[in-house]
This record gives structure tokens, C-alpha cells and sequence, in this order.
């Protein structure tokens, strides 16, 4: 089985001796029949999807072609700890960007429409549906005072302005870093389902403006202009007209996935979405700098800005189990250290099989956390393949403790002299689990105190 992602979907892995591919349930027919026929329309188009082996005669049940596991968002992460958001990044998504437009313009001109599920276009409904789920998922739970019919009254003519966008294009409408997979260095697209007919702001504003990617602000300029050069390829564009219904478009869709935040994570309970919300309010805060949309829309501006001010929000985003995670790096010449909440057990981890750059004198007066050594671990070691089997070992026990209610785990790193090895290592799993699990992480290196 493979993780569940937000969706009810369910999806496997099945091998046999020659190959793999992807098994996937769904009993909502509707959803596949919009996702099958898309497929086979981008197929005809040579646009990057899974190829469909076999669908059940109920339409609940397909194989499609294995993508593999590396989502953009998963090789942003990983790029970005030891690049930053790096040319690497960027290129992936000039990748993606400049197949975008032939989704959009190219495929979405002889698209089976009538597919669609649970509605043939971005239109007025869907907008109110998107703007309510906010109001009532995220809104109200976040204890945000605003008037309701004044709320009403501006969502209406939020909408009516947008809808006087072109919008005679594909609108893919869940066009996030996630739902993009990397496989022999091409871009490949999934989770299309929810497509419709729309304006071509939209998927560029998801992109771009995708919560906890947390693009800079200088890329997405770069970005943007990217797409507006690729798109001309298929279309003539007026940039500042395009530019202006951009701004509106990035508003409606962080407030669509603020909804799903709320209704994933205060609802469902599902901690990965609560970790989502303030990147999603630092976008927030962003646009609203310079929204400048020609239209008035004073209550929802209003609460817009109420909720970037929301301390209830900080507090959400900041959400702990009662699990505490103390990681040490450590010299063995000082032995391993003592766990002070007295459970005993935990991990301890050998760094002195990785190349040591304490043997180099420029290194000698630096420590791990230091650009210098961290290139030179990076560059001129095994670390990274050695950090992955711990983050594999870690993470299942991780995942039981925060299951069972357990409120202690010790994780130790040690090297020759607890400078280099074992403080990059500690450093690097402490910001892996703080990125992904709900527990306050202490960290400590004890040869540095």
C-alpha cells in the first residue's frame, strides 16, 4: 500500500518479476470516468500522464504505469536542505511549467468536458462552493469575527470578476508540487481528476503560491515570466491584463486550500494540514500588500487581514504531541550520553565510518553546522546515504511512539570528536523530523556547550 494522500483514493504497488505498476481504488465512478478519459485524451496529445493498463469492468478499480516516489515537493525538500532553493529547483519547474501551457490551451481545446466531476467549469458554483468551504471550514474555526451577509455580498462580486477572465482552457484545479511527479529527469502530471474548464491563472497561481513549497518571492517572479514566455507560444497574451486577474486568482485558491486545511486538519484531524497553514497565511499576508483588484470587496479584505493576525492560528500551527525527541551529537572519547528522562533505549549512531574532514586543516576550527564542512560531508562522503537508513529507522519509530502516546525518544550521533560528522547529522534529522511530525524536537551538542 502506499501512503494516503488527501483524497479517499486508494492506491498499491504490485510487482511481479518483469515490472511494476500502480493499482488504484475508487469507488466514486464519476471521479474516474473524468480521470480515465482525461488520461487518454492527454495521451493522444503526448503530454507527460500515466499510461492505463487495465480498468475493472465497474470502473472502481485501474493499473497505471509506476511513476516512481519522488514528488517535485519531495525533491524540492530534499534539494533545499543542503542548496537552498537552488537553480536545480528552479529548472525542475521550468520543466513543469513549460508543458503547462499545452495542458492548458493545446489539450484543453478538444476535451470531453461533459466527464467532468462534479462540475463541466470554474464557474459561479464552484467559486461560491471554494469561498463558503473557507468561510465555514476555516473560518469559523478559526474564530474570525466577520458579517455574514456582508461576507456574502463580497464573495459575489469576487466571483463576477473573476469570471470575467478568459476561461475557455483546461483547468487542471489541484496543480500542486505534490500532485507533479520527477521520473528519469521528466516532468509527469497525476491527480487530475478534478479537472474542468477555467481560466489559465488558476493552475499557475496553485503552483506558484503552493502552501508549504514556500517559493521565494524572487523565483516566482522568474517563474511567472517563464510561463507567460511559453504560453505565447500557443496564444498572444496581454501581460498586464493577465497579471491583474493573476493577483485574483492566488486569492481564491489560498483560500480553497485553506478550506481543505481546515476541513483536513481541524476536522479530520490530520496533522500533516495543520502544518500547512502558515506558509498559506504568509502568502496571505503577502498578496495582500499589493492586491489592488478593481473591485470592492472591504469585508473580506477585512477578515483577510484579521487572520494574518490570528494568534488562535499561530497557536494551530504550532500544534505538539506529548513527544520529545532529544537528539545529541557526541564524541565517543567522552562516552555516549546518559538519556535524562530515564527511559533508557533510543538510538545511537555510529558517524566515524563517514570521511572525516576534521583530518583537513581548514576544517579543523569549524563544526558541522558550518557551510564549509556541510559542503565537504555533502561532496566528498556517504553521509546523505547513511542519514536516509536513519531517517528510515527513525521514522518507523517515531510513527508507533506518537501512536502509543509514548512522550520520550533519545537520538544520539557520535564521531571521533563530536565537532564535525556527528553535529551535521544531528542537525540535519532534527530539522527532517521538526518537518514532519508533530513533536518538539531538543537538540544537543555536547562537545560544543
Amino acid at each position: 500500500m502506499l501512503p494516503p494522500s488527501g483524497s479517499y483514493r486508494e492506491y498499491c504497488r504490485l510487482q511481479n518479476k518483469n515490472r511494476t505498476v500502480i493499482g488504484a481504488f475508487n469507488s466514486d465512478v464519476k471521479e474516474n470516468t473524468a480521470f480515465l478519459s482525461f488520461t487518454n485524451h492527454f495521451l493522444t496529445k503526448d503530454l507527460p500522464v500515466p499510461e492505463i493498463y487495465a480498468v475493472s469492468s465497474d470502473l472502481k478499480k485501474y493499473l497505471l504505469r509506476d511513476l516512481g516516489d519522488t514528488t517535485l515537493f519531495d525533491f524540492l525538500s530534499k534539494t533545499r536542505e543542503s542548496e537552498g532553493f537552488s537553480k536545480n529547483i528552479i529548472s525542475e519547474y521550468k520543466k513543469v511549467l513549460k508543458v503547462l501551457p499545452k495542458l492548458q490551451v493545446v489539450a484543453g481545446k478538444e476535451l470531453d468536458y461533459s466527464v467532468c466531476y462534479p462540475r463541466a467549469a470554474f464557474d459561479s458554483q464552484s467559486m461560491m462552493w471554494d469561498l463558503n468551504y473557507f468561510k465555514y471550514y476555516f473560518l469559523k474555526l478559526a474564530q474570525i469575527p466577520f458579517d455574514e451577509q456582508a461576507l456574502e455580498d463580497d464573495f459575489q462580486t469576487f466571483s463576477e470578476y473573476l469570471l470575467s477572465a478568459d476561461s475557455n482552457y483546461f483547468l487542471y484545479r489541484d496543480f500542486q508540487s505534490r500532485n507533479v511527479m520527477l521520473k528519469d529527469s521528466k516532468v509527469f502530471f497525476i491527480d487530475y481528476q478534478g479537472g474542468r474548464r477555467g481560466a489559465l491563472q488558476y493552475d499557475l497561481a496553485s503552483l506558484l503560491y503552493d502552501g508549504k513549497a514556500d517559493i521565494p518571492q524572487s523565483v516566482r517572479k522568474e517563474l511567472f515570466d517563464f510561463y507567460l514566455e511559453e504560453l505565447q507560444k500557443y496564444l498572444p497574451v496581454n501581460k498586464k491584463e493577465f497579471t491583474a486577474y493573476f493577483r485574483g486568482f492566488v486569492l481564491i485558491r489560498i483560500m480553497q486550500a485553506m478550506g481543505a486545511y481546515g476541513f483536513r486538519g481541524f476536522y479530520e484531524k490530520k496533522e500533516h494540514f495543520l502544518k500547512s497553514i502558515p506558509y498559506a497565511l504568509k502568502n496571505l499576508e503577502f498578496l495582500l500588500e499589493d492586491l489592488d483588484l478593481p473591485v470592492e470587496i472591504p469585508e473580506l479584505t477585512k477578515v483577510l487581514k484579521l487572520l494574518t493576525k490570528s494568534e488562535v492560528l499561530k497557536e494551530i500551527g504550532q500544534i505538539k504531541s506529548n513527544l520529545t525527541i532529544r537528539i545529541t551529537s557526541f564524541s565517543y572519547k567522552k562516552g555516549i550520553p546518559a538519556d535524562p528522562s530515564g527511559n533508557g533505549g533510543g538510538f545511537v549512531f555510529d558517524c566515524r565510518a563517514i570521511n572525516n574532514p576534521g583530518r583537513h586543516q581548514e576544517y579543523k576550527q569549524l563544526t558541522g553546522k558550518d557551510l564549509e564542512v556541510q559542503k565537504f560531508l555533502e561532496e566528498k562522503s556517504e553521509v546523505n546515504i547513511f542519514l536516509d537508513s536513519v531517517k528510515a529507522l527513525v521514522d518507523q519509530t517515531v510513527k508507533v511512539y506518537l501512536e502509543r502516546g509514548f512522550s520520550h525518544l533519545s537520538i544520539n550521533f557520535g564521531c571521533t570528536g563530536g565537532q564535525h560528522r556527528s553535529v551535521y547529522s544531528a542537525e540535519k534529522l532534527a530539522e527532517y523530523i521538526q518537518n514532519n511530525y508533530p513533536v518538539s524536537v531538543v537538540l544537543i551538542h555536547r562537545e560544543q556547550q
